[in-house]
């Protein structure tokens, strides 16, 4: 290879990771517009304002990488996802959801390797704070569900959290008005136990993921921690939780 293929090479590899960096930079500047409007005006202002942002910055953004790329859209979304067949797609949402968990993985080790477990446990419920009650929010526009959809309507938001397509989890109705929920198999969890390690205490974060992502669905609806690491549980599940309207 000639010195000048060598130095396009290395201008087209400069380019790429520069284009990788400036999504990162869109993501990340989504998320300060979002935070600093949460400031000014509160969560669901904030919320609110988000959803008409989104839909018109998806709109944009995809119509012009479309462009740019190639590829046509159609409601919305990318006909290179809407002609793939669906075991593919189903893949392709299971490898989203196991890259957030590695994203929220990394971040805590991030944390913990500097400042300790005890800064780590704290950022992290205080993230679980805010993410939980968002990932309802999204989830309700997706099923478009209404302003109280009950016990009904958390069931189906259940199944479609990120956690859902990574972990195996199970529901049991107790009543028209109660649930239980049960967290079966965790993919953090199981593999600490593969390591031979004791479970991981994420007590402390469930109360808060599991009780926002409740309220979030249907304000009325209480949660209870029937049992979660540290405390001991059957071999059938890691945690488990139950959902009542009052």
């Amino acid at each position: 290879m000639g010195q000048e293929q060598q130095s396009e090479m290395q201008r087209r590899k400069e380019l790429a990771e520069l284009a990788v960096d400036m999504i990162h930079r869109t993501m990340v500047h989504h998320i300060f517009w979002f935070k600093e409007v949460e400031h000014q005006m509160g969560f669901e202002k904030a919320l609110d304002i988000m959803e008409t942002a989104y839909e018109k910055s998806k709109e944009i953004q995809l119509n012009r990488l479309g462009k740019l790329l190639g590829f046509g859209i159609e409601d919305g979304i990318p006909e290179p996802l809407l002609n793939m067949p669906e075991e593919n797609l189903t893949e392709l949402v299971h490898g989203l959801a196991v890259n957030w968990l590695a994203g929220d993985g990394i971040w805590f080790q991030s944390v913990e390797s500097k400042y300790g477990m005890l800064d780590a446990k704290r950022c992290n419920d205080s993230c679980w704070a805010w993410f939980s009650p968002f990932e309802a929010w999204t989830i309700k526009r997706l099923l478009d569900l209404s302003e109280q959809p009950g016990i009904e309507g958390l069931k189906k938001a259940l199944a479609l959290r990120l956690y859902a397509k990574i972990n195996v989890q199970s529901i049991i109705d107790e009543s028209p008005k109660s649930i239980v929920f049960q967290m079966n198999d965790c993919r953090v969890q199981s593999a600490r136990k593969r390591k031979g390690m004791d479970d991981y205490p994420c007590k402390s974060a469930g109360m808060v993921e599991y009780t926002r992502f409740a309220e979030a669905i249907d304000s009325r609806i209480k949660t209870e921690c029937i049992g979660c690491p540290p405390d001991n549980h059957p071999e059938e599940w890691f945690c488990a939780w139950r959902f009542y309207l009052e």
